[in-house]
């Protein structure tokens, strides 16, 4: 896993310039690289947020889930899906990962409703009959995104998306893991979030190689992409076709599987443009309470949750 440095401002933690996630008590946060621009940049620092898009008549419509996994998404998840038909539904993910226990949390509720997951990026096009909204599929699931992903009963992953893992960590102590200081409390709460994350691992239907992959590589090193043939190790891939997730009424399917959409055409915020740029690898997780850390971390966490690519 990757962790961040505290900021004064309560909740927030920050690592370098790509990445910024919440740091909330009693969890650990990890965030995966960042690599998008404009807006979609933008939402993914921010903590998750979910929309429904609607594509009818081509097809039933999804669920885009951006940005870091927080205490509380899956609180706000519920609030999204309240009167909303959501059995079944496709959710396209975007995310550098975050908490780990609320990352288990949310993938339970998503697996609950029957969920088909993708990776892809939600574009908006103007066409003659209005705007219209689409799949990009070169987009980001890192981290504890990954077993977001893992959640669904039904998983594509286009072959231009970056499905990318590493180890869980302690928050506070991510600018260099190797010189912070660790203490036997600390060892405990990695070792209890890695029993909880094999535990929902086999209960989605994962595999050990999932889990022998991310926790091979320590927060020092780069995030490691997984190919092809290690996302069906992982059995993170239960489908080769967009359409499997993306149930629709005719030939047409929302997900561009040629060449990703191009950056003016991304849905962006008002406030930040430009185009695609590769991002630096991130290092962030959110902590807990003060367990012991390196000097360097200006605000020590406490105990916290592991997380994943």
């Amino acid at each position: 896993m990757r962790f961040v440095r505290s900021l004064k401002f309560r909740g927030w933690a920050l690592l370098g310039a790509t990445a910024l996630c919440l740091a909330l008590p009693g969890a650990i946060t990890a965030l995966g690289n960042s690599a998008h621009a404009g807006g979609t940049l933008e939402e993914r620092k921010q903590p998750m947020r979910f929309k429904w898009n609607a594509c009818q008549p081509d097809c039933r419509g999804w669920v885009s889930a951006v940005g870091i996994v927080t205490s509380e998404s899956p609180k706000e998840f519920d609030e999204f899906a309240k009167n909303r038909q959501l059995a079944g539904a496709t959710i396209v993910l975007d995310s550098s990962g975050g908490s780990v226990n609320d990352s288990i949390a949310l993938g339970r509720r998503f697996r609950n409703l029957g969920a088909l997951t993708t990776v892809g990026a939600t574009v908006r096009t103007k066409t003659p009959q209005g705007e219209r909204a689409s799949v990009a599929p070169e987009a980001y699931c890192e981290s504890m995104c990954v077993f977001l992903l893992l959640s669904g009963k039904t998983r594509y992953v286009p072959p231009v998306a970056h499905v990318r893992v590493h180890q869980i960590w302690m928050g506070d102590r991510a600018d260099d893991a190797k010189a912070a200081s660790y203490t036997a409390q600390d060892l405990m709460i990695v070792q209890r979030d890695i029993g909880r994350l094999t535990k929902y691992t086999f209960e989605m239907g994962g595999t050990g190689d999932l889990l022998s992959l991310a926790l091979s590589v320590p927060p020092w090193e780069d995030l490691h992409e997984l190919s092809r043939g290690e996302l069906r190790l992982a059995n993170l891939i239960t489908t080769d076709a967009a359409a499997d997730v993306f149930p629709q009424d005719n030939a047409s399917v929302p997900m561009a599987e040629a060449k990703p959409a191009k950056p003016q055409d991304r849905f962006v915020s008002s406030t930040v443009g430009g185009e695609a740029q590769p991002g630096k690898s991130t290092k962030t997780a959110e902590a807990a309470a003060p367990t012991g850390g390196s000097a360097a971390a200006p605000a020590q966490p406490t105990p916290a949750q592991p997380q994943q690519k």
